[in-house]
């Protein structure tokens, strides 16, 4: 599995929407560190938990 991000990347979770956007803090193989809108800091394992990666022209 190649990881599509990089810190700075805003993504949502779509399993917990209510999170809000989050933005990626830093990434160590699978784990990543977002910072959500309304839950502040999650590490985030992705071979478990999918993130969708969003912009400005693509909002969930």
């Amino acid at each position: 599995m190649i990881l599509d991000y990089e810190p700075g990347d805003k993504v949502i979770n779509p399993s917990n929407k209510e999170w809000g956007i989050g933005q990626i803090q830093s990434i160590i193989k699978y784990k990543v560190t977002v910072n959500f809108e309304n839950v502040g800091k999650k590490v985030i394992n992705t071979e478990n938990i999918e993130l969708i990666k969003i912009n400005d022209r693509n909002k969930y």
